[in-house]
């Protein structure tokens, strides 16, 4: 659901995102952050080609998805790619085979938010998701130790994936931290478990 900007605040989670698309690879930057300032930061890498736009769309979802995860009702996303937010607001026609199937992946998402917002903000006001994003193309990313790091196997709308990330049932990339963010149960296996605390300490309730 969708509510005008100018109602009350309260409650509201804040989503930014960004995708990116380069000679070694494509990746997704998501900065997640409460109502009362807890904040989560994200790098998704893709193992599969994408382009600038498809991108920008899987951002969005992962974001989101990660959001329908946590059990988020009001939210407000924004990002810089002025396509995504215009087909997202219905501002834009879907031509393209693969949009069209993007923008229907999204409003499908649409019911599980009590209030859903998608803003267009400036590159400038988006440096973070960006920085994130880039992160995630680049070959610094195995050396990172301070910022959650998972990979997409396939694109979200491919009919081939075998894991659906928007069901809560079925584990998928995101499965872990949620379960240890949400409630408090790591990873039976050791290393990964101080893997984990070591990445999300700093970004629990």
């Amino acid at each position: 659901m969708e509510e005008n900007p100018s109602e009350s605040e309260n409650g509201m989670w804040k989503l930014s995102v960004d995708g990116s698309s380069c000679l070694t690879g494509s990746g997704a930057g998501l900065v997640l952050t409460s109502p009362d300032g807890w904040t989560l930061e994200y790098a998704l890498r893709f193992k599969f080609k994408a382009t600038n736009n498809e991108a920008e769309w899987e951002a969005l979802i992962a974001g989101l998805t990660i959001a329908k995860h946590l059990e988020v009702q009001r939210i407000e996303a924004s990002s810089d790619s002025q396509l995504v937010v215009g087909l997202a607001n219905g501002e834009y026609e879907a031509r393209e085979d693969l949009m069209m199937k993007y923008l229907s992946h999204f409003q499908g998402m649409k019911s599980a938010f009590e209030v859903l917002r998608i803003v267009k903000v400036p590159r400038a006001e988006n440096i973070r998701a960006d920085q994130l994003s880039k992160l995630a193309t680049s070959e610094e990313l195995e050396k990172n130790q301070t910022v959650l790091v998972d990979y997409l196997e396939r694109p979200t709308i491919s009919q081939a994936e075998v894991m659906d990330i928007d069901d809560p049932q079925e584990p998928n990339w995101m499965t872990p931290f949620v379960i240890w963010l949400r409630d408090g149960i790591l990873p039976e296996d050791p290393v990964e478990a101080r893997k984990l605390v070591y990445r999300a300490n700093r970004f629990q309730f």
